[in-house]
């Protein structure tokens, strides 16, 4: 591995997603940076120009144009923050958030007519191999300024549009990552769905990881139809948000309050495809107990059935 490696790697990649002129790719009149800018005002709802320049390492200069032209299109607004009177908090009007949905589905599109290009086969290789990218050089990067790490995120319960959020990036990163169509997202909503409208707050529990103020990922537990079972569902971690040990911490607080309501059983149905998930789910001392193959969300796949027996005492 050289230098010149990376380099051709970075040229190959910024062509492949329309980088140089990302506006005219995605036909809207924003730069990658100023689109990325209105992604983060969008999924984080305090935010700051300091905040904004920390987690993007913008020059301040650079964003301070950039929120300019926000303030003179009208996609945003700036007033004192309540917590800090020396900062000026950044919220993104009703046009602001449209248009920042606009741009989300097209870059959606755009990837998943990339990713369609992609044989069925070779897309598990494909996200393995982006994650030990991701992993490999993550590892050494310097930690970033606002020295965000595993101690900053918190588990909490669900707040009222967070139900949505789940079905939203479920669909979406399943969209994106493995191609998968919108009978997944159909899958997602039901169950869901049958979440909110009846559930024993004492059986059954949903958890939202939350950094920097937004969502990172989501798990669920729920009564199976077994006596004496829960199932563990909807395992997610955002991608920006893996190597911090998101999905180890949700499974664990899944298993500590299957354990503490009496259940003598906790299993689970995925994907082979979904090998990080796998890894966590050995780590917290699940067993693969079978698998099958079937045809489902528009790709052909192996699915599994995981189990963990709760009266076998931890490590």
């Amino acid at each position: 591995m050289t230098v010149q490696d990376i380099r051709s790697f970075n040229r190959f990649y910024t062509n492949v997603i329309g980088a140089l002129d990302y506006g005219r790719h995605l036909y809207a009149p924003y730069t990658l940076t100023e689109s990325r800018v209105l992604y983060e005002l969008a999924h984080s709802p305090h935010t700051d120009a300091t905040g904004l320049r920390s987690e993007l390492s913008l020059d301040s200069g650079y964003l301070s144009r950039i929120l300019n032209k926000f303030e003179q299109d009208g996609l945003i607004e700036r007033a004192p923050s309540q917590s800090d009177p020396r900062r000026r908090r950044i919220t993104l009007t009703p046009r602001g958030r449209e248009t920042a949905a606009v741009l989300d589905e097209r870059s959606r599109e755009s990837v998943g007519a990339l990713l369609a290009t992609v044989p069925a086969d070779d897309r598990p290789r494909l996200a393995e191999a982006m994650h030990t990218v991701r992993a490999l050089l993550s590892s050494r990067r310097p930690a970033p300024p606002t020295g965000r790490g595993r101690e900053d995120v918190v588990l909490r319960e669900p707040v009222p549009g967070d139900l949505g959020w789940i079905v939203q990036r479920n669909a979406a990163l399943y969209a994106a990552e493995f191609g998968w169509n919108t009978d997944y997202e159909g899958l997602v909503a039901r169950i869901v769905a049958d979440f909110a409208e009846d559930h024993d707050p004492h059986l059954e529990r949903v958890w939202i990881a939350e950094l920097a103020g937004r969502p990172v990922g989501c798990v669920m537990c729920v009564r199976d139809d077994a006596p004496g079972t829960a199932r563990l569902r909807l395992l997610l971690v955002e991608p920006d948000a893996r190597g911090l040990g998101v999905g180890d911490r949700l499974v664990e607080a899944v298993v500590g309050f299957a354990r503490d309501g009496g259940y003598r059983d906790l299993v689970l149905w995925t994907n082979d495809v979904l090998t990080a998930a796998a890894r966590v789910y050995r780590r917290h001392g699940f067993s693969l107990v079978a698998e099958k193959p079937h045809r489902s969300f528009g790709a052909d796949l192996v699915g599994q059935d995981w189990r963990l027996d709760l009266h076998v005492s931890p490590g």
